[in-house]
């Protein structure tokens, strides 16, 4: 294919990926980002080996890796100390893991990269309100799950926001303690504690109703989740005032293809979820890399954008209805369903026929994509 002249809207993961790639391709990048000053929003996140795997490719895994902490396993119990998750990725194939890395140390990385980059322009402060008019042969749109411009496709959707949100802080943990896995407590459906360590920092979340506010008595809040784990009060002490509990929400959104005439949707812009998986960030970066390769074996952008909307539905639809099914067990007011999974959840997951596809879930590469990246299929 020709060289095109491409925007890219939006310069999260998924659009700055795109961009890169895409000028590494030859062809013409211009980035709009309607912050005059970028940065992460968020705390920390997990990032999987198929994301690990986009940013080798983009020759930026070793400064994530060292700026963000390895995580070998997922382990999950209940407040009275039943093992509910157990997951390790070296069961799935020995040395494989993922990293736990504060979003700003992926945004800087990825921003690093575009300002070394020949053939991306980036424009700050400009917010792109409509396609029509746009002068450029492609146009990704990678501006998050909110963004009005999915509207413009014309293609049916549905954008609902999830019932539950989170709680979020990031504390220092110099001494990394939390270090090598994600963990997490559960205290039936309605409360869910996480610690994720990000590289001598810890993000902690608690899920909450979406729409609940910071609490105002922050020590009587630490006294309630120190009664799920103690650690959570010593990562509370570390925070200023409630002002630093920030809230998070998700939407669900469900579309049937990702692309039209000459324009694509990337990432949560496309296809957003609950977080519970821990899929997002590498969900966006395969979605760059695919939309990449889609470009590269196409005679057209139609056909390309054709290619990438087929190439990742298995995937992406895989992602979402788990997500969509697994929500409501981890975070819901339907308390009754705590019980069951606590019971059933941990025996199950070491059962090899369940404990496989389990990891290739939480690894990425579940629906056999990707076998190129030299994963277990």
């Amino acid at each position: 294919m020709r060289p095109l002249r491409a925007t890219v809207v939006g310069c999260g993961t998924a659009g700055a990926a795109a961009a890169l790639l895409l000028a590494r391709a030859g062809h013409e990048v211009h980035l709009f980002e309607r912050f005059a000053d970028p940065q992460p929003i968020g705390a920390g996140l997990l990032l999987q080996p198929t994301g690990l795997a986009v940013l080798a490719r983009l020759g930026l895994r070793e400064r994530v890796e060292a700026a963000g902490d390895r995580i070998t396993r997922i382990v999950g119990r209940t407040t009275g100390g039943r093992g509910v998750l157990d997951l390790d990725y070296g069961d799935l194939r020995p040395g494989l893991a993922g990293v736990g890395i504060h979003r700003a140390e992926l945004f800087g990385a990825l921003w690093d990269a575009l300002a070394r980059q020949p053939g991306v322009t980036v424009h700050t402060g400009v917010e792109v309100t409509e396609l029509d008019g746009l002068d450029a042969d492609l146009v990704v749109v990678a501006a998050g799950a909110r963004t009005p411009l999915r509207a413009a496709l014309g293609i049916p959707h549905r954008a609902r926001p999830y019932p539950w949100g989170a709680l979020w802080c990031i504390a220092p943990d110099p001494r990394r303690a939390f270090s090598g896995a994600l963990q997490q407590v559960y205290r039936d459906t309605r409360g869910l504690l996480g610690f994720l360590p990000t590289g001598g920092e810890v993000s902690l979340f608690w899920s909450v109703p979406a729409g609940t506010p910071p609490p105002d008595d922050l020590d009587a809040f630490a006294a309630r989740l120190g009664a799920l784990d103690p650690r959570a009060i010593d990562v509370l002490a570390h925070i200023r005032g409630p002002h630093d509990l920030l809230p998070a929400t998700y939407l669900d959104v469900r579309m049937p293809r990702w692309h039209a005439g000459r324009t694509v949707l990337l990432g949560d812009a496309g296809h957003a979820m609950s977080p519970q998986l821990g899929q997002g960030a590498n969900l966006a970066l395969m979605d760059a890399a695919a939309l990449a390769d889609a470009l590269a074996d196409a005679p057209d952008v139609p056909t390309a954008l054709g290619r990438y909307s087929d190439r990742r539905r298995a995937h992406l639809r895989y992602y979402a209805r788990a997500s969509r099914g697994l929500t409501p067990v981890f975070q819901s007011h339907l308390a009754l369903l705590g019980p069951p999974r606590d019971l059933l959840m941990g025996p199950l997951g070491r059962v090899g026929f369940v404990r496989r596809p389990m990891l290739q879930t939480l690894v990425g590469v579940k629906t056999g994509v990707w076998r190129s990246m030299e994963l277990p299929p």
